[in-house]
């Protein structure tokens, strides 16, 4: 599959993941509004009937209170006659009046009691309209009265509520347990049974009253609701509310949909885990048909020159001398050796792949191996117009590797200085050793074509090779410096490489000391 269908398929699913993820996160945004908002408004009418409640309280306190008093203030003369046929007459007088004593109105009552002995055992009523006409009147006359007594009654309850109550602290108006029992009932009424807390305080901020268990978890978002509302300002109360589970009650109906996102997130990364590996995937096939390429060409070189001797040793018609025969005798024998060499890195790599290499450590002096490397080059750098130079300068250059392995690291670092050299300049070699209290340290510099920033962080990647795989004049199978690193990292060391493109690349190589 192409790459740019690839990249096609996985935009289109990405978007479409992403879509779905937004619309489920702005779904849980609108609900959690509308949950807010619902239960601001429902918090709000709660505390407005509770603040009423309180005002009806007051009310009907003052009201039972002022009826009393009015009553025993309004009796003057209660008077009883007994007529000749020995009922009870009572009559009762009574007037309104005001604080100043000014007198709303006046009536009396007359009521009379019976003898029981006297009552008789049934009347005959005459069809009298004249009595009927003033009984009628009588009634009315003491409706009317009644219900002026009673708007009297009214109207002194209202005066007490607005130039008595009004002047008392709230704390002496306010029952805060019936408060605190009218809050929560209210609460429940609209569908509200969490924990709150709420104060009282006047209207510049004094507080009053705060509930036993107040605590102010929560209390950034409290509800206000004036008490006393129409009475003056100065002697208005407020009483604030807030809910320290709140945010625990509005995101309660929205839990159901945590594992929907939960799981569209792990679709989410499981799709662009699959679309990494498909991409590393398809650069490793890449990087496997370059290998292919690279070891069919450096594999088809020295069988070419194996089957070319054996030809030449098998035709009779040309003369061998017994120059030409040891000749073609080296030849098979150096073309079977970098054969074997060829075979046995790509075997090496598996090994280490499969966790199956089995290091043979021992002592070794890190200076006198750079040294021995070194003159082994000299002659391949010196063809190149160029030199080695070396510089030894670590103190404590014990080191404990595998021999064979780690003088392949420094020969491997070696050949790619050589094989990435500048075309038709000479190529200069810089080694050098030293260490610190913890490390030792080991060098590789060239004066070669350096390394482009963008290849840096690939070139210790398994047949990976800076330049593309059908180059040949630069032979390998791209496994050096995955082979180097491998080495370098199972003898507990680090290596690290800066280049610059145009003027060379440096190696370093890190180790523990080993201290004898």
């Amino acid at each position: 599959m192409k790459k740019t269908t690839i990249w096609i398929i996985a935009t289109i699913m990405g978007l479409s993941f992403l879509a779905l993820l937004f619309l489920q996160l702005k779904y849980i945004e609108e609900m959690v509004k509308m949950k807010t908002e619902q239960f601001d408004e429902s918090v709000n009418r709660a505390l407005y009937q509770a603040s009423r409640n309180l005002e009806l309280n007051e009310t009907l306190r003052y009201l039972e209170k002022d009826v009393n008093e009015t009553e025993r203030r309004a009796y003057k003369k209660d008077s009883a006659m007994v007529d000749k046929n020995g009922n009870v007459q009572q009559t009762h007088q009574f007037s309104v009046a005001d604080k100043q004593g000014n007198v709303y109105s006046s009536f009396e009552l007359k009521t009379i009691k019976m003898n029981p002995a006297q009552t008789p055992k049934a009347m005959i009523l005459r069809n009298d309209k004249n009595s009927l006409s003033q009984a009628k009147k009588s009634m009315q006359e003491v409706v009317r009265n009644r219900y002026i007594y009673q708007k009297s009654m009214l109207d002194e309850v209202v005066y007490n509520i607005l130039y008595s109550a009004s002047d008392k602290p709230l704390q002496e108006r306010i029952n805060f347990k019936l408060l605190d029992q009218d809050l929560k009932a209210e609460m429940m009424n609209h569908g509200i049974n969490i924990p709150y807390h709420f104060t009282v305080s006047t209207q510049d901020g004094r507080e009053v009253y705060r509930c036993p268990d107040y605590t102010e978890e929560g209390e950034e978002k409290s509800f206000s609701q004036i008490l006393f509302r129409n009475d003056p300002q100065t002697k208005m109360g407020v009483v604030k509310v807030h809910f320290p589970d709140m945010n625990s009650y509005i995101y309660s109906s929205v839990r159901f949909m945590i594992p929907s996102i939960v799981f569209t997130g792990i679709l989410l990364l499981t799709f662009i885990f699959t679309i990494v590996v498909v991409f590393r995937q398809k650069r490793y096939s890449e990087i496997k048909n370059d290998f292919i390429n690279n070891m069919t060409h450096e594999l088809k070189t020295p069988i070419a020159s194996i089957s070319l001797a054996s030809q030449m040793i098998s035709d009779d018609s040309i003369t061998k001398s017994p120059a030409m025969l040891s000749h073609l005798a080296k030849t098979i024998n150096d073309e079977s050796k970098r054969l074997r060499f060829l075979v046995e890195k790509v075997l090496q790599m598996s090994m280490f792949d499969r966790q199956e290499a089995v290091f043979k450590k021992k002592h070794l002096d890190l200076n006198e191996m750079v040294e021995n490397i070194a003159n082994t080059f000299t002659l391949r750098v010196e063809h190149t117009g160029g030199k080695i130079y070396t510089e030894i300068a670590a103190v404590e250059s014990a080191i404990y590797v595998d021999e064979i392995h780690f003088q392949n690291v420094i020969n491997n670092l070696l050949d790619n200085a050589v094989k990435y050299r500048k075309p038709d300049e000479p190529l200069n070699i810089y080694l050098k050793t030293w260490d610190t209290d913890e490390h030792l340290y080991l060098s590789v510099r060239d004066t070669g074509l350096g390394i482009k920033k963008d290849n840096l962080k690939k070139i210790f990647d398994k047949f990976y090779r800076v330049h593309t795989g059908n180059r040949h004049d630069a032979k390998g199978f791209g496994l050096g410096l995955a082979y180097v690193k491998k080495i370098v990292e199972l003898h507990s060391g680090e290596i690290k490489v800066e280049s610059e493109y145009g003027k060379g690349t440096t190696f370093t190589i890190k180790l523990p000391i080993i201290r004898e």
